[in-house]
C-alpha cells in the first residue's frame, strides 16, 4: 500500500489536530482523522474503508478498552451515589465550619484533589461539588476554583500508579513489545514528569502568596464584589442524616479495593505467579484494565450497602444512580474510543515505523533533544484535541520504538510525552475535563 510507512501515515492525526484548532470540537475532529486513516489504509475503497472504521477502529477500540470503560462507569456511579446521599454536601458543611480563611479554602481544595488520585473525572466531580460551598463562602471565584481543581486532578493521576491514567497508559504501551510492562513503564517515568510535579509547586506558591494574574486576577476581584462567575445549576443535595464519613468512607474503600484488585490480578496471592508476596513485582505484573474494575466493583457494592444501611438513601434511589453515573462518563468514553481508533489507524499505516526511521537518521545532537521535541508535540496535540488520553494514545506507539530498552532517554522521552499531554490538555479550551 502506497501510504504505509510514509509521511502520509501522519496525515490523519495532523488533520485531527488542524480541525480541532479550527472547530474547537474534539469528537468530530478525531472521527474525521479516523476516516482519513481508514481511507489511506484501504486505498480509498469505500466498502473496505467502512469495514476498517467499524472493525479495526471503533469495535477494536471498545473491545481493547472495555476494562477502562467499565472502571469509568463504576466511578461515575459511585460519585452519583455519594452526591445523592448528601455525603459531598456534608463534607462541604464540615469544611465551612473548620476553614476560616481564603488561603485555607484554596489549600483544602488542593489537598482534597491530591487525595482523590484514582481518576481525574472522579477528582473533578467530587472536589468541585464538595468545595464549591466552601469557596463561595470565602468569595473565591468559580474560575479560580476550576483552575485549582483541574491543575491538581490530571497531574496527580499522572503520577499515581493506582489510577485510570495508569491503566490507560499501560494499556497503550502493553502490546508494543518494549521489553517492559506497561505499568512498570508508567511507574519508572514518574520521577521525570516535571510538568506534573512543578504544577503542584506552582499551585501551592500561588495560593500562599495570593498571586493571581490575567483573567484569573480579574475574576478574583469580581468575586470579592460578590460576582463569583457561576454558570448556574448550583442546587445542593441536602440530607440531614448525611455526615462527613458518608463521602470519606466510600472514597477510602474505593482506593483500598483498587490497590487490592491490582495486587490480586498481578498475582500477589498466587503461589504460581512468581511474584507471590512481592508488592512491586505484583504491580509490575498486573493488568490495570482488570484490577481497577475489580476493585471499583467491590467498592460500589459496599457503597450501596453502606449508604442504604445508614439510611441516607433508598435502594430505588441508589439504583437510579447507575444511569446518572454512566451519563457522566459518556464524554470520556467517546473521547477514548475515537482517540484509540485514530491510534489504530496510524498503527495500520506504519506511523511508528516511519517516525522511528526519521529519528534514527537524525544527528546525535537532535536525538538528545528528542524529549523536548516530544514534549512540544504532545502539548500541541493535546491542546488541539483537548484530551490527554488521546494524545499519549497517539504518541506513545510512535515514541517507544525510537528508544532502546535500557536507554536513559527512554523514560525521559515517555515522561515528556505524558507531561506534554497534561500541559496541552490544561491549556486547551476544548479539554474534556
Amino acid at each position: 500500500m502506497q501510504f504505509v510507512g510514509t509521511f502520509w501515515a501522519l496525515v490523519p492525526p495532523i488533520v485531527a489536530i488542524t480541525l480541532a484548532l479550527i472547530t474547537k470540537e474534539a469528537y468530530s475532529s478525531l472521527f474525521i482523522g479516523v476516516v482519513i486513516g481508514a481511507l489511506f489504509a484501504c486505498n480509498f475503497s469505500p466498502i473496505a474503508t467502512i469495514d476498517m472504521i467499524v472493525n479495526d477502529g471503533l469495535v477494536t477500540a471498545v473491545a481493547d478498552n472495555a476494562g477502562i470503560f467499565l472502571f469509568l462507569v463504576l466511578l461515575g456511579i459511585i460519585v452519583a451515589l455519594v452526591n445523592l446521599a448528601g455525603g459531598s454536601a456534608a463534607f462541604g458543611r464540615w469544611a465551612e465550619e473548620n476553614i476560616h480563611t481564603r488561603v485555607g479554602a484554596q489549600l483544602a481544595t488542593f489537598v482534597l484533589g491530591i487525595l482523590i488520585f484514582i481518576d481525574d473525572y472522579f477528582n473533578c466531580l467530587t472536589v468541585g461539588s464538595v468545595m464549591r460551598p466552601v469557596t463561595d463562602r470565602h468569595q473565591i471565584s468559580r474560575p479560580k476554583l476550576a483552575y485549582l481543581i483541574d491543575a491538581t486532578a490530571a497531574p496527580v493521576c499522572m503520577i499515581a500508579p493506582v489510577s485510570s491514567w495508569a491503566a490507560a497508559v499501560s494499556g497503550v504501551a502493553e502490546k508494543l513489545d518494549s521489553g517492559i510492562s506497561g505499568i512498570q513503564l508508567f511507574i519508572q517515568a514518574i520521577p521525570f514528569n516535571f510538568y506534573s510535579l512543578l504544577t503542584f509547586v506552582f499551585v501551592i506558591g500561588m495560593i500562599v502568596m495570593g498571586f493571581d494574574y490575567g483573567p484569573m486576577a480579574k475574576s478574583e476581584l469580581e468575586a470579592l464584589k460578590g460576582n463569583l462567575g457561576s454558570l448556574g445549576n448550583d442546587e445542593e443535595v441536602e440530607s440531614t442524616k448525611a455526615t462527613l464519613w458518608d463521602m470519606l468512607i466510600p472514597i477510602i474503600v474505593l482506593i483500598i479495593m483498587c490497590i487490592i484488585g491490582l495486587m490480586y490480578v498481578g498475582g500477589f496471592w498466587d503461589p504460581e505467579s512468581g511474584v507471590a508476596g512481592d508488592f512491586v513485582g505484583a504491580f509490575g505484573n498486573t493488568d490495570a484494565f482488570v484490577g481497577l474494575p475489580w476493585g471499583s466493583l467491590v467498592a460500589l457494592v459496599f457503597t450501596i450497602i453502606y449508604l442504604i444501611c445508614r439510611g441516607v438513601t433508598s435502594f430505588k434511589d441508589a439504583m437510579s444512580c447507575a444511569v446518572k453515573g454512566f451519563n457522566a462518563m459518556v464524554p470520556a468514553i467517546l473521547i477514548l474510543t475515537f482517540a484509540v481508533s485514530l491510534k489504530n489507524m496510524t498503527g495500520l499505516l506504519g506511523a511508528a515505523t516511519y517516525v522511528e526511521g526519521v529519528m534514527k537518521a537524525a544527528s546525535a545532537g537532535l536525538f538528545s533533544m528528542l524529549p523536548a521535541i516530544i514534549f512540544i508535540v504532545a502539548c500541541l496535540l493535546a491542546f488541539a484535541t483537548g484530551t490527554s488520553w488521546g494524545t499519549f494514545g497517539i504518541l506513545i506507539p510512535i515514541v517507544l520504538p525510537i528508544f532502546k530498552v535500557g536507554d536513559p532517554l527512554l523514560m525521559i522521552g515517555i515522561s515528556a510525552c505524558l507531561a506534554g499531554a497534561v500541559c496541552g490538555d490544561h491549556c486547551s479550551p476544548i479539554s474534556d475535563t
